[in-house]
């Protein structure tokens, strides 16, 4: 099973039809939230910090509203998929985005 189109909507999502004739939105967020490179694996594993008395400072990237900025195939068996918070290490096999698209 493979995709067979990809779209955006202004909503911030990714429209994927399926080779099964299956259609699936899932927004943008809940991809970025799902990667699995190393960077993002490390970041859920980190022990959570105690509370300090001053607030994080974004970039001007992770401040504005999460975008796909460009995606291309890795093989016949996945997609990176490049996100304007500047993050792009991630690779999107076909079965996970097919399981993220299934908890949407």
């Amino acid at each position: 099973m493979q995709p067979t189109e990809l779209s955006t909507t202004e909503n911030r999502e990714l429209v994927i039809l399926w080779s099964d004739g299956v259609q699936q939105t899932v927004p943008f967020r809940k991809l970025r939230d799902n990667c699995q490179c190393a960077g993002c694996n490390e970041e859920r594993i980190k022990p959570v910090k105690a509370p300090t008395s001053s607030l994080p400072v974004l970039s001007a990237a992770e401040a504005r509203p999460l975008m796909i900025e460009k995606m291309h195939p890795v093989g016949n068996y996945a997609y990176n998929i490049h996100f304007s918070d500047g993050h792009q290490a991630g690779i999107f096999t076909f079965e996970m985005l097919r399981r993220i698209g299934e908890m949407a």
